[in-house]
């Protein structure tokens, strides 16, 4: 059975010692998030996630969903007593606004909630997650009407939220989508069309639950231009404000994943469904956007959370596993084989997997303090620049993220060998769970697309040029201190070789846009492995100066310190293989002929 412990340590030591997190306290949210009150919040987060979200995990994973003929959905066992406890606990409202009921507290903070509970079940905190989301896009720009309607209950978990975005006919191209809207007398709309690949869709845990839908308008322009947003909820609200009327929307079916199989994952049918518009009419991507970046931050969590979760047992299994003598002579003579933990190439595996969770944790921490930043400062220079920063990282969080989570998890399978291939283990479902993060609220393939059509050139590259100049005064302020060489050298080499793909791009890619395309899945990993050593030597400067002050924590410092070095000799050298590619442009790629495939 596989096991799991929050990172609780890790936490606090990126929150104050490398993040600083005293600094903000001049911010909404953060004065009454006193390091006494983080750390208990994050021990009682651990819990909920270590001794009810996780020991449902497996068992989840094996039930899965199902959905009965008048249309409803039954989760596994233990999900509805567990979300219970998640809601009554607080954890949905932890960072949402509290003139709804919500804590207000960081966003920061509930980053590294969500962390938890997704390493110990994914697809249970999807449904919370998603939630979230709503919760967010609805404040921002709902009227005060539907925010009083809505907000209350669904940040105290009564009422859950999703959102309805694909159809069987287009998934990134929202322009083609069929859903319709037609306008009610009494200002509703009437919305009818299908909608695919919808989480938390249909469930038995909460007593509504509000989808929110992008529908076209009865004569609006064809495109994205034509496109808007409406609360539907599966039950309409009475006067009282509690479910009364059954609204026409309903799960058809539930889709056979390869993973996640205890999140309902459904087809959902609008049949002229009572809906409310959200924002202003043909304004919906604008109102969606909101909740599919938070969204893409959740996602590039969860491919961190299995990576971590994966390396966890992954590293417990090594220790334990006897096989071999290790090539130096034997390390265990008296018994009849040493642990796999003495061999070179599984501890390459682990370290990757270590190296990237750590680097990981602190690169999502520091874009969601930039969240907050953009959000709470009452500089409005503050503010601007941390929307910037974070429009700039959130494409390469999610991209890079969900696929290194993804390869993580395959290597920690693979250090279990035959027995990781096997049910039992967890392993597999690890993997499994891991794919999907790489595919849904944009592929992979479309956020690098974002981060070079998009974000590089936005404002005359103005987010980039900031992160550039940040990384080159650290290097500059950092170049006197010896035992920071390690990690700098590393750092330099890779920043350069992002600057040399920024220009390469710059020359070649506005005169020929498929170099653009070509080179974009390229340098969204160049700039991840940059991001991630920027934040590896903030680590080492913190760990180096922690150990100093305190020989209790030498051991734990110096494993961060070595886990820091191997990422700068074993993994940054990956930008010279990167930029190598991105700068072969198209041609080779684009000359095959279709039917040549």
């Amino acid at each position: 059975m596989p096991s799991y412990q929050a990172p609780v340590a890790d936490a606090l030591f990126l929150l104050n010692d490398v993040l600083h997190w005293d600094r903000y306290n001049n911010l909404p949210g953060f004065a009454d998030a006193s390091p006494d009150v983080v750390e208990a919040v994050l021990q009682e987060a651990a819990k909920i996630s270590q001794e009810i979200l996780q020991p449902i995990n497996l068992s989840g994973d094996r039930e899965g969903c199902v959905r009965h003929d008048d249309g409803s959905v039954t989760t596994p066992k233990g999900f509805k007593e567990a979300f219970k406890a998640y809601a009554e606990g607080g954890w949905i409202g932890l960072a949402t606004n509290p003139d709804f009921g919500g804590q207000g507290l960081p966003y920061t903070l509930a980053t590294l909630v969500n962390e938890f509970s997704a390493s110990a079940n994914m697809a249970f905190t999807m449904y919370p997650g998603l939630t979230q989301s709503a919760i967010a896009a609805i404040d921002k720009h709902a009227s005060a009407e539907l925010k009083n309607a809505y907000l209350p209950k669904m940040i105290a978990g009564t009422w859950s939220g999703t959102m309805n975005l694909t159809e069987p006919h287009c998934g990134t191209d929202l322009g083609l989508l069929k859903t319709k809207a037609v306008p009610n007398p009494d200002g509703s709309y009437a919305i009818t069309g299908q909608k695919i690949f919808i989480s938390a869709g249909e469930q038995d845990m909460t007593e509504n639950i509000v989808h929110l839908v992008l529908a076209r308008i009865e004569g609006a322009p064809a495109g994205t231009r034509g496109i808007s947003l409406f609360i539907v909820p599966k039950f309409i609200p009475d006067a009282s404000g509690n479910p009364g009327e059954r609204n026409g929307v309903s799960c058809g079916s539930i889709e056979h994943k390869m993973g996640i199989h205890a999140n309902s994952t459904c087809v959902m049918n609008h049949d002229g469904a009572k809906g409310w518009l959200v924002g202003e009419a043909n304004r919906g991507l604008n109102a969606m956007f909101v909740m599919m970046n938070e969204a893409r931050l959740g996602v590039a969590n969860q491919g961190l959370s299995q990576s971590e979760v994966a390396y966890q047992n992954a590293v417990a299994y090594a220790k334990e596993r006897l096989q071999g003598r290790s090539l130096t002579g034997p390390k265990s003579p008296d018994k009849p084989a040493d642990s796999i933990m003495v061999h070179p190439d599984v501890r390459r595996m682990l370290l990757e997997i270590r190296a990237f969770n750590e680097a990981a944790r602190a690169l999502i921490l520091w874009a969601s303090l930039h969240a907050d930043v953009s959000q709470k400062s009452p500089d409005e220079k503050q503010r601007q620049a941390s929307e910037d920063i974070l429009g700039l990282l959130t494409p390469v969080l999610k991209g890079v993220f969900t696929d290194r989570g993804f390869d993580n998890a395959v290597k920690a399978q693979q250090v279990f060998g035959g027995h990781g291939y096997i049910g039992e283990w967890g392993m597999e479902q690890f993997v499994r769970d891991a794919r999907i993060a790489m595919i849904y609220e944009g592929a992979n393939g479309i956020q690098a697309l974002d981060l070079v059509g998009r974000k590089l050139p936005k404002d005359g590259g103005r987010a980039l040029t900031a992160f550039l100049n940040e990384v080159g005064g650290y290097l500059k302020q950092e170049e006197s201190d010896p035992a920071m060489q390690p990690y700098l050298a590393g750092l330099k080499s890779g920043v350069g070789h992002l600057q040399q793909a920024t220009m390469w791009l710059m020359q070649n890619a506005m005169a020929k846009p498929d170099n653009a395309g070509a080179g974009s899945y390229d340098y969204m990993h160049l700039f991840g492995l940059v991001a991630m050593g920027y934040m590896w030597c903030k680590i080492a400067k913190a760990a180096q100066a922690k150990k100093a002050a305190d020989a209790g924590q030498a051991a734990a410092m110096d494993a961060k310190l070595i886990a820091g070095k191997f990422y700068m000799e074993r993994l940054m050298p990956e930008t010279a293989a990167h930029l190598a590619r991105l700068s072969t442009g198209a041609d080779t790629m684009m000359a095959l002929p279709a039917d040549a495939f």
